[in-house]
């Protein structure tokens, strides 16, 4: 599943005017195109099809919880989530973060109905915190490395790659549950990001299908989200940076996170 074809911040795609063109460290990008070709084809002849009918049809682009069936999977892939992102930010020294995702899995695997609804971003504010060992590499002072775009998975950087397979390594719902309960959850995790989807189809297909270039859309829009949220914890050197919120009032409100896991 194309899971990073959910790919954008609705609104992060913020113009660069006239700011001239930045450098960016893609030194395979002959082999990333044509991941990237693969990549398009399979939400094309798959993934957008199969979201649409399992949703019903077309939906405009809602950047919020809908009641849909792909939305409440999505919100139950959230939740499932939410054991690795406490673990990433004690590994950052981050206690308050890890808390507050600590006590939302405990909140809406509850009262949420294992984490089909959210009651504790409804009732009691605590929005979730994003993360993971990409991350904490990011914090540990591992290099950014070059930009990749990875098969199904979509746009990425080698060391965000690397965290992938922590992320999955590190997991400890897989220390909670048994087999046939890890393959449940990783099943529902990915029918989740079918539900981002088709819940930012609109933002999706405009990048894909109506860019002149899709991929150096899709990597121009990944590297400004994911530097723009690293720099939230004090900036970074990284040469490649490009900050979407430069000389803008935009805020952080309605930002999607595409590639998170």
């Amino acid at each position: 599943m194309h899971v990073p074809l959910v790919l954008l911040l609705l609104g992060a795609c913020t113009a660069q005017g006239d700011r001239p063109a930045q450098t960016v460290n893609d030194p395979f990008e002959s082999t990333n195109r044509q991941i990237h070709a693969f990549n398009k084809g399979l939400d094309t002849n798959l993934v957008r099809p199969l979201t649409r009918a399992m949703d019903g049809g077309d939906q405009p682009d809602a950047g919020a919880e809908t009641g849909g069936p792909l939305d409440i999977v999505a919100n139950i892939g959230g939740n499932l989530s939410l054991p690795g992102k406490v673990l990433n930010h004690i590994l950052q020294g981050r206690p308050e973060p890890a808390m507050r995702n600590g006590l939302r899995f405990v909140v809406n695997s509850t009262l949420g109905l294992g984490g089909m609804h959210d009651p504790a971003g409804a009732e009691f504010a605590l929005t979730e915190i994003d993360t993971d060992f990409g991350e904490t590499l990011y914090v540990w002072g591992l290099p950014e490395g070059p930009y990749l775009e990875l098969p199904v998975l979509g746009p990425s950087t080698s060391r965000r790659a690397v965290g992938r397979v922590v992320d999955m390594a590190i997991d400890p719902l897989d220390n909670w549950l048994n087999r046939d309960q890890r393959n449940g959850a990783t099943a529902i995790r990915l029918i989740s990001k079918a539900g981002e989807r088709s819940r930012f189809g609109d933002t999706v297909d405009s990048v894909l299908y109506e860019s002149a270039d899709s991929y150096a859309q899709a990597r121009l829009i990944y590297l400004m989200h994911r530097h723009h949220e690293l720099g939230q914890e004090g900036g970074t050197d990284d040469p490649y940076v490009i900050d979407p919120y430069e000389d803008s009032a935009a805020s952080d409100d309605g930002i999607i996170d595409p590639y998170e896991d």
